[in-house]
């Protein structure tokens, strides 16, 4: 009985991850490119058992917060941004199973469910990365709400989620802020197997990302035997942020493949050890 009793008021007291509340990115109405409002969206289960979100017309954050122990402490934050090849968000493994992992490690998080699909577009980007950097907008822009320090505000992506993170880190405001003392620039990036983020040939760097002095430390997990997102990228990035003496640290794991996310897998210790490793970095820079 005194042992129920004990975890009854563990229950009670312990500051359980909760998700709290959504903040819509474009309230006056989502710039170009869109996607259509119609087919609605919807959340369907995998034969993998993991859940996929499509069809998303309403880019918005969904906030991932803990209590405030001490509410004079500002707190770091993190964006997440799921990957899905621009037709769909991975938001469960890439995504809200990360956002709860950050709490229990004391760092608020927000869930960057950006448009999709935009893959068929031209750019397929464009609109992802509109979202991104609204989104760090919209974060900082209300660090005092939620007890953040708007020096301390990362944006990690998987995949698809990893090039939409870069490509928006790396570049000026693709929209023009309400607010132009607020910067759209994130303060970190982590990178989790980037999506066709190498150069033509496998040499240097996609032409929408260029790597200079003023671009946000970098981290960067990939798998050596990854189809999807080749490892030349991501050492090709490693090896542009050394030329241009921005701070930066790569795992490249001998195995794991493409798409783990918050899953490991069996026999590539690597899938299971990058949060640690992402964490322990980003605190070098909180």
């Amino acid at each position: 009985m005194q042992s129920l009793m004990i975890a009854v008021l563990l229950l009670v007291w312990l500051p359980l991850p909760t998700t709290a509340a959504e903040i819509v990115l474009w309230p006056e109405g989502v710039p170009e490119p869109r996607v259509p409002a119609e087919p609605a969206e919807k959340v369907e289960m995998g034969k993998d058992g993991i859940s996929r979100r499509s069809n998303v017309s309403n880019p918005r954050l969904v906030v991932y917060d803990i209590p405030r122990t001490d509410p004079a402490k500002l707190r770091s934050a993190v964006i997440v941004v799921p990957g899905g090849g621009f037709g769909r968000l991975a938001d469960e493994h890439e995504g809200s199973d990360l956002c709860t992992w950050f709490n229990e490690h004391g760092v608020i998080a927000f869930l960057c469910l950006h448009r999709v699909p935009t893959g068929k577009l031209e750019q397929a980007n464009a609109g992802p990365v509109l979202d991104a950097q609204k989104a760090v907008y919209e974060v900082r822009r209300r660090a005092v709400e939620y007890g953040i320090d708007p020096t301390k505000i990362a944006l990690l992506g998987f995949s698809a989620g990893g090039q939409t993170a870069l490509v928006a880190g790396a570049n000026k405001p693709r929209f023009t802020p309400a607010d132009p003392a607020v910067s759209v620039r994130p303060d970190a990036v982590v990178l989790v197997y980037p999506w066709k983020i190498v150069g033509p040939d496998n040499k240097g760097l996609r032409a929408d990302v260029t790597i200079d002095a003023t671009a946000p430390p970098m981290f960067i997990a990939q798998a050596s035997n990854d189809p999807a997102s080749v490892p030349q990228g991501a050492i090709n990035l490693y090896l542009a942020c050394l030329e241009a003496k921005v701070p930066a640290e790569i795992h490249v794991y001998e195995g794991g493949g493409h798409g783990f996310g918050m899953r490991p897998r069996d026999n590539a210790p690597g899938t299971a050890d990058w949060p640690n490793r992402a964490l322990d970095w980003l605190r070098t820079h909180w």
